[in-house]
């Protein structure tokens, strides 16, 4: 299994010289830096240190993913925050558990002794809360179901039907959300979950952001996030979306996930 480091970027230059440095190119058949409308150099400075970029050209982060998913190269993404948050010596780690079977792993800021340096009191409590309510609605064991560090099969996407915005639109304009603005980390734990795909953990503690500033609408997302939950535990299973109507490969996997 090979991979591809997706980089989400919007006016992140203070972080990016610092973090991204720190990465070993050679565990990646790809690094894309996805950029979401940039002033602050960030773009330049990726181009000029080797990095292939795609400028989105609708704002919004799951724009971003959607737009950018066509040229992805690797078997396995890799989703990563150069803003400090994901912390780059976790990315052997990762890269190691996909490759015992995983479909989806989860660099949780919670799992073990691992911590947040970035959560402020009402983000700590909603991760908590929405990660809570998964489990509870789905009978799901994770830690940490928001996070964007994380790695998973790129056919997760269109397998679970997030490659269409059918489970966003009326959520993101219930809460005046504009189109594809929503991301898909929380639906895509609830889904892989839900459609019986192999799902695990590793602890990552998250350090504080290095510079720029954060970009959580807490309101207009969160509402619209907690709806989804709720929208999808009522929807009935559709076989499509079964990880045994969909895997084919010839990985072995473990019987027992930690998620």
């Amino acid at each position: 299994m090979n991979f591809t480091l997706i980089v989400m970027t919007l006016n992140e230059i203070e972080a990016i010289s610092i973090i991204m440095p720190k990465i070993d190119k050679s565990l990646f058949k790809q690094i894309l830096v996805v950029d979401g409308g940039s002033t602050d150099g960030t773009v330049e400075w990726a181009r000029d240190n080797g990095y292939s970029v795609y400028e989105q050209r609708a704002r919004g982060i799951r724009n971003g993913y959607l737009e950018a998913w066509h040229l992805i190269e690797g078997d396995a993404v890799i989703t990563f925050s150069p803003d400090g948050n994901s912390i780059p010596e976790k990315l052997p780690e990762l890269i190691d558990k996909m490759n015992e079977g995983y479909d989806l792993v989860i660099a949780s800021r919670y799992l073990g002794d691992a911590t947040s340096e970035d959560d402020s009191w009402i983000s700590g409590l909603g991760n908590h809360f929405f990660t809570g309510t998964i489990n509870l609605l789905f009978k799901a064991k994770y830690t940490d179901a928001l996070v964007l560090y994380r790695a998973f099969d790129k056919n997760l996407i269109k397998y679970l039907g997030l490659d269409k915005d059918d489970d966003f639109t009326f959520v993101e304009k219930l809460f005046f959300n504009p189109p594809r603005t929503l991301s898909w980390e929380p639906m895509l734990a609830v889904l892989a979950h839900k459609y019986g795909y192999k799902i695990s953990e590793i602890p990552a503690s998250e350090p504080a952001r290095i510079g720029g500033v954060a970009k959580v609408k807490y309101i207009q997302w969160g509402g619209a996030i907690y709806l989804q939950f709720w929208l999808e535990f009522f929807r009935s299973i559709k076989p499509e979306r079964l990880r045994k109507n969909c895997i084919t490969n010839d990985y072995i996997f473990s019987d027992e996930p930690d998620a």
